[in-house]
């Protein structure tokens, strides 16, 4: 089993912002495999979307709460639902990066948060930084801007749009090479 944590803020609000890239990456995989549609499960603060590949069971998971807050909805869905997930090899949590030029997608494993809020609360929550994460990157070409808590909330330009989808489809094929491992 694999548990995919997409990060981002709920509400229409925020649906094409940078900020919630993780949302978008999950999405996009959910409509590649034809998982159904995501389905709210209050108990947990998440919406989840749960399918097979191959002969992986797999579970994507948007929490409900705002980014800052991720960590009690995946601590709830983990601790409750899945107590038996391996964090380190079967989480994989898919979230923006500020540090990454738009178009980029990395990996990583075991890493701190970079400062990024969302990313602090799951291993706050989860009492671990022991999980792989798919980084989008969201940075524009004209550098970090200086007040990034403000500019994640911002929907891409239209010029970043190609990259942006780009970035998505690389992201989704990062989250297929977990399963199976």
């Amino acid at each position: 089993m694999i548990l995919v944590l997409g990060l981002g803020n709920p509400g229409a609000r925020y649906e094409r912002t940078r900020h919630n890239a993780g949302f978008m990456v999950l999405d996009e995989f959910q409509k590649q495999h034809a998982f159904p549609e995501f389905q709210e499960s209050a108990k947990h603060k998440v919406k989840v979307s749960e399918g097979m590949v191959g002969e992986e069971k797999v579970i994507l998971a948007k929490p409900t709460t705002f980014m800052n807050s991720s960590g009690k909805a995946v601590a709830s869905l983990t601790k409750l639902s899945f107590p038996q997930l391996n964090l380190v090899k079967e989480l994989v949590v898919v979230h923006d990066e500020i540090d990454l030029p738009i178009g980029e997608v990395k990996v990583s494993k075991d890493s701190g948060s970079a400062g990024h809020k969302g990313v602090d609360s799951v291993i706050q929550s989860l009492g671990t930084k022991d999980f792989h994460r798919v980084r989008i990157g969201i940075q524009p070409t004209t550098g970090k801007p200086e007040n990034v808590e403000s500019f994640v909330l911002k929907p891409f330009a239209k010029e970043e749009q190609d990259a942006l989808k780009e970035s998505i489809v690389d992201a989704v094929s990062s989250v297929e090479s977990f399963i199976g491992q």
